[in-house]
């Protein structure tokens, strides 16, 4: 682990791989540390010729917290997009201000463009990057994500309650028993999700490393009032892969769909059984599809 600055601010990242292949940046999703990515899919990707990065995105982790900013609440910002308020201006940051972050970081790391994949919010960040840094993106890789078009299909009731839920008392087991049941929402099919004991491990060990309530708020302020992108996603001249669950009720496929029509020549693979979630037993099938897109860069 080492730390760098970028962007203003002090981001905590890892790397593996040759540092004379080309730059891959995987960005993370909402409020989950670097410490989430499979270690196999990592390797995988380094073993396929790239430097792989990993990063905490700002207010999550070790990166940069951006302590005494206060976010309206969700209910705040919503209400006040559909006045036409601009909750843009009423936010400590946005989106675009975390793909400018990782934009930096591929500069400060000494590369002049990468590869880059983000998960969830993460590919929502990094298709603002691809649109905001064209510079710095050699292709473009969103997964589980959406265009930001909001007359997309939207998340189930039970998904979207398991994202925002609170646990009763942040002791490790409450936090544990939180992420097992949220996984149950929106997560893989049964027969591919990664174990109980396995989530369970990986939600306390976040948050031994770093327990930031306030800084979730912040980035799920970032997320609702970012202003819209999705008509712009047809001015992109970048390679892309789109990457998606059929079972994602949290993102549903649709969403992922709708990136592909709109970004010119994108290519898109749907995968039955895969929710929202990275497990162990997606990694192969994954890697399968990404590495030989990567050869063609």
């Amino acid at each position: 682990m080492a730390q760098i600055r970028a962007n203003g601010i002090e981001i905590v990242y890892e790397e593996i791989g040759s540092p004379a292949d080309p730059l891959m940046l995987l960005v993370s999703g909402f409020s989950s540390q670097m410490i989430t990515w499979p270690d196999s899919f990592r390797q995988g990707l380094a073993d396929a010729g790239r430097r792989v990065v990993i990063f905490d995105n700002r207010d999550i982790g070790l990166t940069t917290e951006l302590a005494g900013k206060t976010a309206p609440s969700p209910r705040e910002i919503v209400k006040g997009i559909a006045a036409g308020q601009p909750m843009h201006e009423q936010v400590p940051y946005l989106l675009n201000d975390m793909a400018a972050d990782a934009a930096a970081l591929i500069e400060a790391l000494g590369a002049d463009k990468a590869d880059v994949l983000g998960v969830s919010m993460g590919g929502m960040i990094v298709q603002l990057m691809a649109l905001n840094h064209p510079d710095r993106v050699r292709s473009l890789i969103p997964v589980m994500t959406t265009s930001g078009d909001p007359s997309l299909p939207q998340a189930t009731k039970e998904a979207t309650t398991a994202l925002t839920a609170v646990p009763e008392n942040r002791t490790p087991e409450a936090v544990a028993n939180l992420a097992v049941k949220s996984r149950g929402a929106y997560g893989s099919d049964p027969s591919v999700r990664n174990p109980d004991e396995h989530v369970r491990a990986m939600s306390i060990a976040a948050l031994e490393r770093s327990d930031r309530p306030m800084g979730v708020a912040r980035q799920y302020a970032a997320i609702l009032a970012q202003p819209r992108w999705h008509e712009r996603l047809a001015s992109l001249n970048v390679p892309t892969l789109v990457l998606h669950g059929a079972s994602d009720t949290l993102i549903p496929p649709g969403c992922g769909e709708d990136i592909a029509r709109r970004v010119p020549g994108a290519d898109i693979e749907i995968f039955d059984q895969w929710g929202h979630d990275l497990p162990e037993k997606m990694v192969p099938a994954l890697l399968n599809r990404i590495v030989p897109f990567l050869g063609r860069r």
